[in-house]
C-alpha cells in the first residue's frame, strides 16, 4: 500500500471567536500529529503572512489568533514559539506588525520578530538542488529552529494562488525577495529554496480568505477554515482545491510536487477532518476580477510581465483602481501601462507609454518613467496625471 501524505481540515463557525480559532487549530494540528516531535526547549518558528499593512477584515494578513494559537500549542511542550515575519519590500515590518493585530501579541507576552531587524543574522546556504539558486542568504534563527511552521492565510494571486509554500519566501532579505522576481523567476526559485528550508508544519489560516484581485486588493471570503499537515506541498494542494484550483493550475505547487519536495497528487493525499467536498468554493480568479473590474478605454493596454514583483503589480493595480473609482480611467484612450522586466518596448506615442518601476529604467526616454522599486500607488497615479505631489508625504530618497 502507497503511503498517502495526511492534510488536516477543520471546519468552525463561518465569524468565529478567538476560543473557536484556538478549538480548530487545536484540532487541525493534533489530527496530523504536527507537533509530536516538539520537547521542551526547542525552538519553533512560526511564519505568517503579515508583508503588509492592512486594516482588519481585509484577509490581506495572516488573523494573529491563527498564530497565537499555533504558538499556544508550541508553549504547551516546553517549546520556545518565536512569531517572525519580514514584510515586503515596500513596507517597514514593524509599522506591519502594530497595523496588523501582531503588536498586541507582542504586548500580551508573545514573541514576535522583524526577520529584517539590526539584530537577525544572515547566513549563506547552499542550495545544491537548485536550478537557478546557488545560495541563499538566510536568517540563522530560521536555519536553528527545530520546526518551521508556515501559516500563510488563503489567498488568490496572479500566480494562482499564495499559500504556505511561498509564505516563506517573506524570510529573505528585501534584495533577494527582489531577485526572486526580476532574476530568476519567482515559481523555480521558491521551489528552489524549499529544497533548503523547507517548513515541518503548515497551518493555513482560511477563516477569512480572499479571491479576486489577491493578495491585495481582492475580496474578503469568509469560510471559517484551518487546513493543516506536514507535508507543505500536499497542504497547498488540498488548500487550493478548498478554492476551487486543480494543483496543476499553480505552478508552484505543481512544481514542487513534480520536484519532490511533497505530494501534490490529490489522490495520494489523506485528508482527515471534514470531506474536502463540504468546503470547496471556486474562487474568483485574479484575471477574471481585474477584467470585471476595470473598463479599459478604448486602446487602453495593461502589460505586466512575468518577471514583475507583487510590488509593482499592486502598486498599478490600485492607480487602476482609485482612476476607475474617479471616472477619470476613460480619459487615457490609447495609453499602454508596462511592469516588468521586458525586452521590447512599444513604438508610438512616448507622451501614452508608461513605463513602471526601476527594472525597466533603460527604457525611461521611452516614455513617462514612474521611478521605484516597487513605487507608490500615487506615484502610478502622477504618470498618468502628469503630475508631482506626494499626498502621504512618503517620497523615498
Amino acid at each position: 500500500m502507497i503511503k498517502k501524505s495526511k492534510v488536516a481540515i477543520v471546519k468552525g463557525p463561518r465569524k468565529p471567536g478567538p476560543k473557536e480559532i484556538e478549538a480548530s487549530v487545536r484540532k487541525a494540528v493534533e489530527l496530523v500529529q504536527g507537533l509530536d516531535d516538539i520537547k521542551k526547549g526547542d525552538v519553533v518558528l512560526i511564519k505568517p503572512n503579515i508583508c503588509s499593512v492592512a486594516k482588519p477584515g481585509s484577509a490581506v494578513f495572516t488573523d494573529p489568533r491563527v498564530s497565537k494559537a499555533v504558538a499556544d500549542l508550541v508553549m504547551e511542550k516546553g517549546g520556545r514559539a518565536i512569531i517572525g515575519e519580514a514584510s515586503g519590500v515596500a513596507d517597514i515590518t514593524e509599522e506591519c506588525i502594530q497595523a496588523d493585530g501582531y503588536g498586541d501579541l507582542r504586548r500580551a507576552g508573545y514573541e514576535v520578530i522583524d526577520l529584517k531587524g539590526k539584530d537577525i543574522v544572515y547566513r549563506k546556504v547552499p542550495v545544491p538542488q537548485g536550478k537557478v539558486l546557488k545560495e541563499l542568504n538566510i536568517p540563522e534563527i530560521v536555519l536553528k529552529a527545530k520546526l518551521v511552521v508556515s501559516v500563510p492565510v488563503m489567498k488568490t494571486h496572479g500566480l494562482g494562488v499564495t499559500l504556505a509554500i511561498k509564505n516563506m519566501k517573506g524570510i529573505l532579505p528585501d534584495n533577494l525577495k527582489k531577485k526572486f522576481h526580476t532574476v530568476y523567476g519567482v515559481t523555480q526559485s521558491v521551489i528552489d529554496m524549499m529544497t533548503v528550508v523547507k517548513p515541518g508544519l503548515a497551518v493555513v489560516d482560511g477563516i477569512l480568505a480572499m479571491e479576486g484581485m489577491g493578495p491585495m486588493l481582492g475580496t474578503p471570503v469568509a469560510l471559517g477554515i484551518i487546513i493543516a499537515g506536514k507535508d507543505i506541498v500536499s497542504v497547498d494542494a488540498v488548500s487550493c482545491a478548498v478554492m476551487g484550483f486543480e494543483p496543476e493550475e499553480v505552478p508552484i505547487i505543481d512544481g514542487a510536487g513534480k520536484a519532490g519536495i511533497g505530494i501534490s497528487d490529490l489522490n495520494k493525499i489523506e485528508i482527515v477532518g471534514i470531506p474536502l467536498r463540504d468546503v470547496k468554493r471556486r474562487f474568483k480568479r485574479s484575471k477574471e476580477a481585474i477584467e470585471e473590474t476595470f473598463h479599459y478605454p478604448e486602446g487602453f493596454k495593461v502589460v505586466v510581465e512575468e518577471k514583475a514583483c507583487t510590488g509593482c503589480r499592486e502598486s498599478v493595480l490600485g492607480a487602476l483602481s482609485a482612476l476607475n473609482q474617479e471616472k477619470k480611467l476613460e480619459l487615457y484612450k490609447g495609453w499602454t501601462v508596462i511592469a516588468g522586466q521586458t525586452e521590447t518596448i512599444p513604438q508610438g506615442d512616448k507622451s501614452k507609454l508608461l513605463i513602471v518601476g526601476n527594472c525597466i529604467r533603460k527604457y525611461k526616454n521611452q516614455g513617462i518613467f514612474v521611478e521605484g522599486c516597487p513605487p507608490w500607488g500615487w506615484q502610478v497615479i502622477n504618470g498618468f496625471k502628469g503630475e508631482d505631489s506626494d499626498p502621504w508625504n512618503l517620497k523615498r530618497l
